[in-house]
């Protein structure tokens, strides 16, 4: 081992025992496997280990949840995190303004592209979601985290299904919960730098045991239709995106889970 792997070995020690602390959970490969160019990765804070696949193979990792960022588009195909009762903390945060995620290395959709539209900017992962800091609570309000959405779809059915994954949540120690807008199709396009506009939204949720998976998949416009009506397996919504969203389950569990479709299971 050269002087410098022994260094960096016990630098990343020192780190590891410090995060441990903090229930932050780090990577320490091999020194031996390391070359004098090679640089090391975080493993990401928490359990979620059942990201979807990415059709652009750009995914991004924030602190509150992650993402597959699609440039044509200008918006994300999926946002993908944990949600539990620590999440939805009654507080009143201020809103910040809505800005253009730095992470994103081709420049996620100016909100200027929203003004005048006659769409909301809407978000994927729900600010109401994220209320355990206010640092979670603000980067929901990066533009890579919000769509085009029709002011009484965004107010209405969309909010009446968040409203309902968040008790779920609640009811069920906790919800793995993945979002985001069929990117595929002929699609309208809002501002200069034609930001699409879903024709449908889906959101998935699985529970953290894995006994229970549910799609929703919402055509774009205002319903007052119940829930259940938009309940549908998640191969359909793999069929329409193209993406496989739990690529981690083993494949028994997996094909049953994402077969079902049943509203009525998950209310008793």
């Amino acid at each position: 081992m050269t002087l410098f792997r022994a260094i960096l070995l016990f630098v990343l020690v020192c780190f590891t025992f410090s995060c441990k602390e903090y229930g932050i959970e780090i990577f320490i490969p091999n020194p031996d496997e390391l070359g004098e160019n090679t640089t090391t990765e975080a493993v990401i804070p928490g359990d979620f280990n059942f990201y979807p696949t990415s059709t652009t193979n750009v995914i991004y990792h924030r602190k509150g949840f992650s993402f597959s960022y699609s440039e044509t588009h200008e918006q994300s195909e999926w946002v993908a995190y944990e949600l539990t009762d620590k999440d939805m903390i009654a507080t009143n945060y201020n809103r910040p303004y809505f800005n253009q995620d730095p992470i994103v290395t081709t420049a996620s959709a100016d909100w200027r592209n929203f003004k005048n539209s006659g769409y909301d900017r809407g978000h994927l992962c729900p600010a109401g979601d994220r209320k355990s800091s206010k640092e979670l609570y603000d980067e929901t309000f990066f533009t890579s985290n919000i769509t085009p959405q029709i002011p009484s779809f965004n107010n209405g059915v969309w909010n009446r299904l968040e409203q309902k994954t968040r008790y779920w949540a609640t009811k069920y120690n906790g919800l793995y919960v993945i979002t985001g807008g069929v990117l595929k199709g002929e699609l309208k396009t809002i501002g200069k730098e034609k930001v699409a506009v879903p024709n449908y939204f889906y959101k998935i949720l699985m529970t953290k045991d894995h006994s229970k998976m549910i799609g929703f998949l919402v055509p774009h416009e205002p319903s007052k239709v119940p829930l259940y009506s938009f309940v549908v397996t998640v191969d359909e919504i793999e069929k329409l995106t193209g993406i496989d969203f739990f690529p981690e389950l083993e494949d028994t569990i997996e094909n049953r889970l994402e077969a079902e479709v049943s509203y009525k299971k998950w209310s008793f």
